[in-house]
């Protein structure tokens, strides 16, 4: 029997109770009968769960509680373990901004150093026959060492006041000789290299710079 019917059958039931109640209350006096409404109006006993069906229905809510709570479980573990990668993934990259920090203060420190002993290791004279090794031809490393001799006096950490010349051949700025080596500043084979290129460029060969030195007082 669907609920419907039940619903008609209770409706029904309240009209014959309606009846009998008019025929009583006219026999008893009473100036208002039970009306059909009265009682149709009221909640239906066919309308709450009894039995069996208040068992399935306190079941259903048990089951969607669970999965309920299942849910939200869920939901904090996976949001409780994409903290924890983005914590691991925030202290990998700190670690390796550390490590890349380390390594780039140990690299300037042995730089450093590095030029240090540089410059306490060239004497004039050695720096003289590392220029004779580089030049080969004697003609040509007198040449050279004339202009040199002028500009620096041999010494590959000379600096101009007023120009800001540096080196042994005074290249302007100094930084034109990185154009052979980073390391232009202490490393006075550097300085030979870039001052016999531009004298070979410019004049075709130290003994050429060395005339135009000489009728000019520079090259």
């Amino acid at each position: 029997m669907n609920r419907i019917s039940v619903r008609g059958m209770a409706v029904a039931s309240a009209t014959a109770v309606t009846a009998v109640g008019a025929v009583v209350g006219v026999a008893s006096g009473e100036s208002k009968p039970t009306t059909v409404s009265d009682v149709a109006g009221s909640t239906l006993l066919a309308e709450v769960p009894t039995g069996g069906s208040a068992q399935t229905v306190a079941d259903n809510l048990v089951r969607q509680s669970d999965a309920q709570q299942s849910a939200a479980l869920v939901t904090a573990q996976k949001a409780a373990a994409e903290a924890a990668r983005a914590k691991a993934a925030d202290a990998a990259h700190a670690k390796a901004a550390a490590d890349q920090r380390a390594k780039e203060q140990a690299a300037s420190r042995a730089a450093a150093a590095a030029q240090r002993q540089q410059l306490v290791s060239y004497s004039p004279g050695s720096v003289q026959a590392l220029a004779a090794s580089i030049i080969g031809n004697a003609t040509q490393f007198s040449c050279f060492s004339h202009i040199v001799t002028r500009e620096s006096g041999w010494s590959y950490t000379a600096t101009n006041p007023s120009s800001g010349a540096y080196g042994l051949v005074q290249a302007l700025p100094g930084s034109k000789m990185a154009s052979v080596g980073a390391d232009w500043r202490t490393n006075p084979a550097t300085q030979i290299k870039w001052g016999l290129n531009y004298m070979n460029s410019r004049y075709g060969s130290p003994c050429d710079a060395w005339a135009f030195w000489q009728a000019h007082s520079y090259y």
